[in-house]
C-alpha cells in the first residue's frame, strides 16, 4: 500500500487501481495525511486537473480542518485508464478504489461540474463510506431539453464539434488546440479569466493532452460529458448530507436547475442549496473564500 504521507505539497502522484484492468489515478494531498482528521476528496471539472483546486490547497484554514485529497477522473491530468473506453461510473469506482489503496475508510467528496455527479455516484455506490457530498456548479440531469428550458447550456452543441474534430488519429507532435482551452475557460470562469490564468491553463492542457493518446483521452472525456446518463431518478440513493453551492453567474448550469436537482435528494438527512452571488461555474476558483468556509462548516457539522 502506498504511504499517504508521501506526496509532497504541490505535487501530483499516481496510484495503481484495479478496476477493469491496471489503471493509474492522479492524486494530490495538500499536506501529510493525518488520520485524526476527516478527509475531503476533490474531483475536478471537465478536462481540468488537480490544479483547479489551487485555492483550496493554499487555504490554511481548510487544509487544517481536513485532509485535502484531489483525485483526477479518467481522461484527466495524470490519470490513465487501463482500457480504452470509460464512463463517469468507472471514475467513481476508481476513486473509491483509490481510497482503498490509501487506507481511507470514509470521506467527504466535493466535485465541480462533472465532479459533482461523480461525487453523487460515489455516494450511491458506497453509502457506508461517503460522509457527505458538496456539488459545485453542477447538474444531476443528462443533457435534456428540460435542462435547457431551465436555463442550462447545450452541451451537445458545445461538445459535438470537438468530438468530430478529434475523431482521427494524430501524430505524437499534436497538442490540444488553444481554442479548446479558451472555450472551457470561458464557460468555467467567464470574464474573470486573467491573462495569467489563461497562460497557466494553456501550459497545463498542453502537458496533459499531447499525442494520439492525449487526443483519445480528450475525445472520450468530451463524449462522456455530452452523452452521460442522468441521475435524477437515482438521487434517492444518496443517503448522506448534501451541500450544493451554485453561482448566479454560472454560464453552464442555472440556479433554477440546481433548485430542481437539490429537491430530488429525498434519501439524504439534509440537502441544502446555497447560492453564491456572482459566482462562476468553476465556483471553487472564482469564489474560494465562500466555498472553503462553507466546506469547513459542513464537514465540521457532519463529522
Amino acid at each position: 500500500m502506498p504511504d499517504p504521507t508521501s506526496p509532497a505539497p504541490g505535487s501530483t502522484e499516481t496510484l495503481a487501481v484495479g478496476h477493469l484492468g491496471s489503471s493509474a489515478i492522479g492524486y494530490r494531498f495538500a499536506r501529510p495525511y493525518d488520520p485524526a482528521l476527516p478527509t475531503l476528496v476533490l474531483v475536478n471539472s471537465f478536462t481540468t486537473s488537480v490544479e483547479l483546486y489551487r485555492p483550496q490547497f493554499a487555504d490554511p484554514a481548510l487544509a487544517g480542518a481536513v485532509n485535502l485529497l484531489a483525485l483526477e477522473p479518467y481522461g484527466h491530468g495524470a490519470t490513465r485508464a487501463g482500457y480504452e473506453q470509460f464512463t463517469y461510473w468507472d471514475s467513481a469506482v476508481a476513486d473509491l478504489q483509490a481510497l482503498d489503496v490509501l487506507g481511507i475508510d470514509r470521506a467527504f467528496v466535493l466535485g465541480t461540474s462533472q465532479g459533482g455527479w461523480i461525487a453523487a455516484r460515489m455516494a450511491m455506490l458506497a453509502p457506508d463510506r461517503i460522509s457527505g457530498i458538496v456539488p459545485l456548479g453542477t447538474s444531476m440531469d443528462l443533457e435534456s431539453p428540460t435542462s435547457r428550458e431551465l436555463g442550462c447550456w447545450d452541451a451537445i452543441e458545445f461538445c459535438s464539434p470537438s468530438i468530430d474534430a478529434l475523431a482521427e488519429p494524430v501524430g505524437e507532435d499534436w497538442v490540444v488546440p488553444d481554442e479548446f482551452v479558451d472555450g472551457v475557460l470561458a464557460a468555467g470562469l467567464g470574464d474573470t479569466v486573467t491573462a495569467e490564468d489563461r497562460e497557466f491553463w494553456l501550459a497545463t492542457y498542453r502537458r496533459n493532452y499531447t499525442g494520439d493518446a492525449g487526443r483519445h483521452r480528450l475525445r472520450t472525456s468530451t463524449i462522456n460529458l455530452r452523452d452521460r446518463d442522468g441521475l435524477l431518478a437515482r438521487l434517492d440513493g444518496v443517503r448522506c448530507p448534501v451541500l450544493w453551492l451554485h453561482g448566479t453567474a454560472d454560464a453552464v448550469y442555472s440556479v433554477a436547475n440546481a433548485e430542481d436537482g437539490i429537491a430530488r435528494f429525498t434519501g439524504s438527512p439534509a440537502a441544502e442549496l446555497r447560492v453564491v452571488e456572482g459566482g462562476q461555474h468553476f465556483l471553487s476558483a472564482s469564489d474560494p473564500a465562500e466555498v472553503n468556509a462553507a466546506v469547513v462548516e459542513f464537514v465540521g457539522r457532519w463529522t
